[in-house]
């Protein structure tokens, strides 16, 4: 089945003549087409009459006109079953009697007679079962009639129709009353339904039950007409060629799919297969339940107004709850509902607002936004109520989130509309607690953010409450008050206004009042005392004050500053000091607000001072552009903190004649080179004291400013360079005059004494290094070179401790390298570096730790190989790598990795000299086996010659071994006490055969 059948459409209602599915008799009716055939209907010739007597009255009817019953069927509808069944009786017998009578009259014989009976029989039965067979046709027909009779077919009473069942004595299983029944059912369905593209009234439900029950027809009689009314539409739509009348097929079958599912309820799932015989999933399904379900709970929503109360809440829920709606859905249509009665009324007042004509639109605009405030305010208590669960979902505030005004050109409306009631919110000055809770309200209801509302009434309450003010100074109100900050306090509460806000206008009115003041240069004591009287009335705190000094009167000052130092070292004359006096006393600055704002411009000349001197090609260049700071901050920059001060001005500065030389006189007339240079009496100046008080500490790091330091250091040192005819060069000496200016240089870096002595010392330290390691180049310190160094110590000024630092280091770094090599070689060992330790020697830092390690390990071997047997646990493990510095577990563990190794080497050893007679040798290595145990406890050892193991031992025994050892190496070599008690015995005697052939040898 295509699965457009189920998914929402629209489309024009049409009207269609239908044919009941279980009868052939068409009906015309706003509804669907039935099926013309059944297999189960009976076809009746009175349809075409039916049909026309239903056109020719001119009054449709859903069920047709009623029905006349034929002669017989009269007969049969005037007879009470009793009376009837009696008839019935009375015929049979009637007929058997007169065929007896016939028979034997005309066969004159009982068997004639009987045959005739039989005869007679036979025909009677078949004539009473063909009236009998009618009696459910007349049930039926007398069912049609009762059904036509109502206007109203839903006031058809079960009793009614039970009265006839009982009348007739038939079933509601005799084939043509079920007929009937499925036929009266299909015609009701099928009108009760909207055709077309037309919605559900919402009524239907209850009336298909309703006559349903009336009828009294069973559920799966019921369901298979639903079915059939399906079955119809699905034809019907295959066969139709029109788009329109396609979708309104489709529209129809999803009505009839909802219908069917609130008829039967639960059952439906079974009753209704949908979806095997239509291909129909159960999402399609749910999506035709829940697109009618909206439409039906829509309607019944339009009812809702402003005025919402419990019952309409509760009646609602009835209703969502027949209609099968989730209350997710239900949620969600009541809310967009109430929201589109509250977009009404802002559109109105938006419409208002723009309107050209503002006269008297205000108030309309007011009420209009009260309606949805107050509609707002009853969904809020609702949403409250002690019986809130009885409502339907959605009850609560109202939010134009996803409605007409959720767009960004929207917006910009509500904001303006915001701000209209947020105006006439202040309609006496004063802000009132529940406006201010209609405001929130409004805000919560438009979306907007709480910056954007607070934005808006902020604006407007800073205009309020500049009026009231006003008012207030105008007045006199604010200067009677007795406490100015309990006036103003109240003033904010009356608002809702933050004092902090209050506070930031009362400095913005006293900035307005200060830089009018101050247009003409200076302040005059009327001005003063306006300003103060100002701050007294609205609470101005001296910091605020001070601040706004600075920065108003600050920005003239600075002008006057910049023009004083661009003046430069020539023109800062008597004009400009006394402007600089003049700007700083009528300005009414604190002394330290007028030097921090002196401070900012002058530090900047220093930076650009300091900038060309990082840019300079060489180190005299950068030393001259130091120099012309220096110059500046002498000439200039001292003048002007003393004109700031106050400070009285001193006699001229003394003249101190220099002589030019030819080459300067020469060169004088350029103006770029005398402005390059100070010129004679800039010079004698040089020697007068410099200020501190400003300097680049904080724009420097510690590290430029000593480099800068350190690089005019150097220039005093070398002196300046000048250069003569064919390239040579000849060094100006210095005189201690430029030792003064790097002291003032030192100031204007912001360099502490700490700071400068380190860089002194650095460079002096530097200096002597530079001379030591070419005396200390062999490493070697004698008593003439400890003069020499004593010499230059004394010429470059650096402090004895500081020298014995760096000749130490020097010569430390020397034996280094002779000592590491020697380790190397294998010329130290372990005694030597004692030895080195005693006399102070960081061993350490001289040798690496993995020649450390090494010399550890050739120090063990050489243990495990002397001879001796000796192994002192406490030497090897504690002493030793103490004096190495080395890890001791690490040491441990490479004593026993060599030990194991040795200890079968040295068995090797000791047999192989053994065979060569060397008793000596076998004594030393067997000793070495000793040690090599004590070091890792062994277990026997094994050797192929037992005989040889013997000799072992003998040997060593005539080596008179301490008794311990010699057990030992029994232990080691494998020989039992019987063994071992026979050679002692032998050796006692002096009759050991390994002596006597030994001796022989040497014979």
């Amino acid at each position: 089945m295509d699965l457009s059948l189920v998914l929402p459409t629209s489309s024009s209602p049409s009207r269609h003549l239908i044919f009941s599915p279980f009868k052939t008799t068409p009906i015309r009716v706003q509804s669907l087409k039935a099926p013309r055939t059944s297999l189960r209907c009976r076809f009746r010739l009175s349809a075409a009459t039916e049909v026309e007597e239903t056109v020719s009255s001119g009054k449709p009817s859903v069920f047709g006109l009623p029905k006349e019953l034929t002669p017989p069927q009269k007969i049969v509808d005037t007879l009470p079953p009793p009376v009837r069944l009696a008839s019935y009786v009375v015929f049979t017998g009637a007929a058997l009697a007169a065929g007896f009578g016939l028979g034997f009259r005309f066969g004159r014989s009982q068997a004639a007679g009987i045959g005739g009976a039989a005869v007679l029989g036979v025909a009677a039965g078949a004539a009473v079962y063909g009236v009998n067979s009618s009696v459910p046709e007349v049930a039926a027909l007398n069912l049609h009639n009762l059904v036509t009779g109502y206007d109203d077919p839903t006031e058809l009473k079960k009793e009614d129709v039970e009265a006839i069942v009982e009348k007739y004595g038939v079933s509601r299983q005799d084939e043509a009353f079920r007929e009937e029944l499925r036929d009266l059912y299909s015609r009701f369905v099928s009108s009760v339904i909207p055709p077309g593209a037309e919605n559900l009234k919402g009524n239907e439900v209850e009336a298909i039950i309703k006559f349903k029950n009336a009828l009294g027809i069973d559920d799966p009689d019921a369901a298979s007409v639903h079915m059939e009314i399906g079955r119809h539409i699905f034809r019907q739509r295959l066969e139709t060629g029109d788009r329109e009348a396609d979708v309104e097929q489709r529209r129809a079958f999803q009505k009839l799919v909802y219908v069917s599912t609130l008829v039967f309820g639960e059952a439906s799932k079974f009753l209704l297969p949908w979806k095997r015989i239509f291909k129909v999933t159960d999402a399609q399904v749910d999506i035709a339940i829940r697109d009618n379900a909206q439409r039906l709970f829509a309607v019944k929503l339009n009812s809702v107004g402003r005025d919402i109360g419990e019952t309409q809440l509760i009646d609602a829920r009835a209703s969502q709850l027949l209609y099968r709606l989730s209350d997710e859905i239900a949620a969600d249509m009541f809310r967009e509902h109430t929201r589109k009665l509250a977009e009404e009324n802002i559109s109105t007042a938006v419409d208002l607002l723009k309107s050209r004509m503002q006269a008297g639109r205000t108030t309309q605009v007011v009420e209009e936004i009260e309606k949805v405030l107050a509609l707002n305010d009853l969904l809020s208590r609702l949403s409250k109520h002690p019986e809130s669960s009885r409502f339907v979902p959605g009850v609560g505030p109202i939010s134009l989130l996803g409605g007409e005004f959720d767009s960004d050109r929207k917006i910009d409306d509500l904001k303006f509309l915001f701000r209209a009631y947020a105006v006439e919110c202040f309609p006496n000055g004063r802000l009132e607690e529940q406006k201010l809770v209609a405001l929130n309200q409004l805000k919560n209801i438009f979306g907007l953010g709480n910056r954007e509302a607070d934005a808006i009434l902020l604006d407007i309450t800073v205009k309020v409450y500049r009026k009231r003010l006003s008012q207030a100074v105008s007045s006199g109100d604010l200067e009677a008050a007795s406490s100015k900050a309990a006036f103003l306090q109240n003033l904010c509460e009356e608002l809702h206004f933050d004092p902090q806000k209050a506070s930031e206008i009362h400095e913005e009115i006293y900035r307005q009042k200060l830089q009018q003041s101050v247009a003409d240069g200076e302040l005059s004591e009327e001005e003063v005392s306006s300003l103060l009287r100002i701050r007294v009335l609205l609470c101005i705190p001296q910091e605020t004050v001070d601040a706004a000094h600075a920065d108003i009167c600050g920005r003239l000052f600075e002008k006057v500053v910049k023009d004083a130092i661009a003046s430069g070292v020539d023109g800062y004359d008597a004009d400009i000091r006394a402007s600089v006096r003049k700007a700083s006393q009528g300005l009414r600055l604190t002394k330290e607000a007028a030097i921090a704002i002196a401070s900012k411009a002058v530090r900047k000349v220093f930076l650009n001072y300091v900038q060309r001197s990082r840019g300079a090609g060489n180190r005299i260049e950068a030393a001259k552009e130091l120099k012309k700071m220096i110059a500046f901050n002498t000439l200039v920059v001292t003048e002007l903190i003393s004109d700031i001060k106050g400070e009285p001005i001193t006699a001229e500065p003394i003249e101190v004649e220099i002589k030019p030389t030819e080459e300067e006189d020469e060169w004088e007339s350029l103006q770029t080179l005398r402005k390059s240079r100070p010129n004679k009496d800039l010079e004698a100046k040089l020697g007068k004291g410099g200020q501190t008080e400003i300097n680049l500490k904080d724009d420097l790091s510690e590290r430029d400013r000593t480099d800068l330091y350190r690089t005019y250091l150097l220039f005093c040192l070398s002196g300046e360079v000048t250069v003569v005819p064919f390239g040579a060069q000849i060094t100006t000496k210095k005189d201690n005059s430029e030792y003064l200016l790097l002291n003032q240089l030192g100031g204007i870096l912001g360099l502490t004494g700490k700071e400068i002595v380190e860089v002194h010392r650095n460079l002096a330290e530097q200096a002597f290094m530079k001379q030591a390691e070419v005396i200390l180049a062999d490493g070697q310190l004698t008593k003439s070179k400890i003069d020499q160094l004593n010499e230059v110590q004394k010429q470059v000024g650096l402090p004895a401790e500081y020298a014995q630092k760096v000749i130490k280091n020097i010569t430390t770094t020397k034996m280094a390298a002779a000592i590491e090599t020697a380790v190397s070689q294998g010329r130290i060992g372990i005694q030597q570096v004692r030895e080195l330790k005693e006399a102070s020697v960081d061993l350490d830092s001289m040798i690496s730790e993995r020649l450390r390690e090494n010399l550890f390990k050739k120090t063990v071997e050489e243990i495990f190989s002397s001879g001796t047997g000796l192994f002192d646990e406490e030497e090897v493990y504690v002493k030793i790598p103490a004096d190495l510095n080395i890890d001791a577990e690490k040491a441990k563990g490479v004593v026993q990795d060599i030990a194991k190794h040795r200890l079968s080497n040295s068995l090797v050893q000791a047999v192989a000299l053994l065979r060569q007679r060397n008793r000596d040798g076998v004594v030393a290595s067997l000793n070495d086996m000793l040690a090599c145990d004590s070091a890792v406890a062994s277990e026997p050892l094994s050797w192929s010659s037992p005989e040889e193991l013997a000799d072992l031992y003998c040997v060593y025994l005539k080596s008179i071994p301490k008794r311990e050892k010699l057990d030992r190496l029994q232990y080691l070599l494998g020989i039992n006490d019987s063994t071992a008690a026979i050679l002692r015995d032998t050796a006692e005697r002096g009759a050991l055969p390994i002596g006597n052939e030994e001796e022989e040898i040497v014979f």
